[in-house]
């Protein structure tokens, strides 16, 4: 695959399980500049130590506090970036991480109908990324971490196959601008999404723990082959990021059989 030069790369939700796996893995190859955002300030800084420890971090690293949700923080954002690093050429949105502001209804009336509070988050974060990307000559690539449950929602989760809609809308904007969008659906990787959802918990109770959960998932009549790690979700995020992936407004699963 072929990876620009130097790429500026941010990663939203990046204090924690799949985030913390793609800061890992795109810390390598954003020369850049390497830009973690997350609603968790000391993750942030422990992750950044992690990446330094590990002699993988670029010459350039930021951290910064950012609800997702919060257009005026990603104002400030977007303009830091701007100025700091001139420019951002890959973005990772960990949706599956967001913490959105607990508002009735989105006002953001370009994107079609009102939404749920629950997509607050991606819909303001993408609409700031892409307007910073949009003024780089080259373009440049988002991939949103949606969740397995954007593709076979609970009944805890009606609102999450939306996601999927909005990245097909913003793709379609987007590839004016030369950015493509696409997303990723993991199913089971260890992320804090599984933890959230009541009937993860129910089974959590009955097994005694996480991995006992996730053992008893492998073993349910549509057996999963294997389950997700964040390491694997992160390759194919590198794969989406680079300029030759012919792929935009996409959902690409990767769990094991689980959305089956």
């Amino acid at each position: 695959m072929q990876f620009r030069l130097n790429p500026v790369t941010l990663i939203t939700g990046a204090g924690s399980g799949i985030g913390v796996a793609c800061a890992h893995d795109l810390a390598k190859k954003s020369h850049g500049g390497l830009v973690l955002a997350d609603i968790d300030e000391a993750a942030l800084g422990l992750v950044a130590d992690e990446l330094d420890n590990a002699g993988i971090s670029p010459e350039r690293v930021s951290t910064m506090t950012v609800d997702a949700a919060d257009s005026a923080r990603w104002s400030q954002a977007t303009a830091f970036i701007q100025n700091q690093y001139g420019r951002l050429d890959w973005a990772v949105v960990n949706a599956s991480a967001a913490q959105a502001k607990d508002v009735a209804e989105s006002d953001l009336v370009d994107w079609g109908p009102k939404t749920v509070a629950h997509l607050e988050g991606a819909i303001v974060t993408l609409q700031a990324l892409m307007a910073l990307m949009g003024k780089n000559t080259q373009g440049g690539a988002i991939v949103l971490i949606a969740g397995a449950a954007a593709i076979k929602a609970e009944t805890d989760a009606k609102s999450a196959p939306g996601l999927l809609q909005v990245v097909r809308a913003a793709a379609q904007e987007g590839a004016q601008h030369n950015v493509r969008i696409n997303a990723v659906a993991p199913g089971g990787p260890e992320t804090p999404m599984w933890a959230d959802m009541p009937w993860f918990q129910d089974l959590v109770r009955e097994n005694g723990n996480e991995q006992g959960a996730f053992d008893k998932i492998e073993q349910l009549p549509v057996r999963a082959a294997r389950y997700a790690q964040g390491g694997d979700v992160a390759r194919l995020i590198s794969l989406l990021l680079a300029d030759d992936a012919p792929v935009t407004g996409a959902t690409l699963v990767v769990d094991g059989s689980y959305t089956l």
